[in-house]
């Protein structure tokens, strides 16, 4: 197993992680135990999870991925020091989380202390906002004229986002969390955050998770070379958009059991007539030398520059050890080659 540094942390990662927002709903504690225990031995010491999880997000799910990695903890805590784990405070829009109110300074004191005691450890090694109050280009929104971003009032939302940078700084100082991080956020909003830091003596943000996949990479170059110059680590999730690039979602296809036969609100706008169409070409060129399609999309992923873990899920044990041989050996220049051809064609899927 590789590893990195986690931005300017100074904790190293390996370069795969363990996602978790299907336990408690496709999985249960004995899928997860084993899928932990799995991934353990293979090297992996980043475990990552939300208050919001399990995945499609409702009252009944909500705080349930936590509790099963919890229960693991609480039968393994010889092996909490040897892992990195990371969890997220919901946004704003979740009528059962907080009455679906933004995120605020008092609202991460109060989020953590929920986490830590569904997680049973005393303190999270990464704490991230899981989207902004603002709405942002991610699930989705990222085509021109979904946003208007001179609705926002950003000095309001600057004075807001300062405050969530002093309830973080809280539950750093009183131990209950080591760094911070974002997920689904901008370049702007990791350059305001970086700027209170810097102005009000604050801890910096040291990593931020977004969406990242062959069939969605708008975070390339822009975003991502931000990330590199200011030491942030970038951990793209969804790096087989959501099962699509597996190629089992083809032409409509539905396998029993599968996350698309689940009413969702992150998967099914992905499927497009131009995601079929590149996601059937990637197929065709993982056949061309040898690797599945998930090993395909997984391995190109890896070799983003900026990458710091990819954050991976399954749900059966056999989708975890595939998933886990992609990133055994990197692709060649040849098989880049392929896939950028590709990737020209269908820069923007959906």
């Amino acid at each position: 197993m590789q590893f990195s540094r986690l931005g300017s942390s100074q904790l190293d990662v390996s370069r795969i992680c363990l996602g978790s927002m299907t336990w408690g709903l496709q999985n249960n504690q004995h899928d997860a135990d084993e899928q932990i225990n799995y991934a353990i031995s293979k090297g992996i010491n980043f475990i990552d999870t939300a208050e919001m999880y399990a995945v499609p997000p409702s009252k009944d799910t909500y705080g349930k991925t936590e509790a099963i990695i919890g229960d693991w903890l609480s039968r393994h805590s010889e092996k909490r020091e040897q892992l990195i784990i990371a969890s997220k405070i919901a946004g704003p829009g979740l009528s059962w989380v907080r009455n679906g109110a933004p995120i605020s300074g008092r609202s991460v004191i109060e989020a953590v202390d929920g986490s830590l005691t569904r997680l049973k450890t005393d303190y999270i090694d990464v704490y991230q906002l899981h989207w902004p109050n603002r709405t942002s280009p991610h699930f989705a929104k990222h085509q021109p004229g979904q946003i208007n971003f001179s609705h926002v009032n950003a000095e309001q939302e600057t004075a807001d986002m300062l405050d969530i940078l002093q309830g973080l700084n809280e539950c750093i100082k009183a131990g209950k969390i080591r760094h911070w991080g974002l997920s689904d956020d901008t370049t702007w909003g990791i350059n305001t955050y970086l700027k209170l830091a810097t102005l009000h003596n604050l801890p910096k943000p040291v990593s931020i998770q977004n969406e990242f996949s062959l069939l969605h990479a708008k975070d390339w170059p822009y975003l991502i070379e931000n990330c590199v110059h200011e030491d942030i680590a970038y951990l793209p999730w969804s790096p087989l958009a959501a099962g699509f690039l597996t190629g089992k979602y083809l032409d409509g296809a539905r396998p029993e059991g599968s996350r698309w036969t689940i009413t969702q609100r992150q998967g099914l706008f992905r499927d497009t007539q131009y995601s079929n169409e590149a996601t059937k070409r990637y197929v065709d060129v993982a056949k061309q030398h040898g690797l599945t399609p998930a090993q395909l999309a997984l391995a190109w992923c890896n070799q983003v520059e900026g990458v710091t873990s990819t954050i991976i899920g399954a749900t059966t044990m056999s989708q975890l050890k595939e998933n886990l041989t992609a990133f055994d050996t990197p692709l060649s220049a040849q098989v880049l080659a392929d896939i950028s051809e590709v990737f020209k064609q269908y820069p923007a899927p959906f």
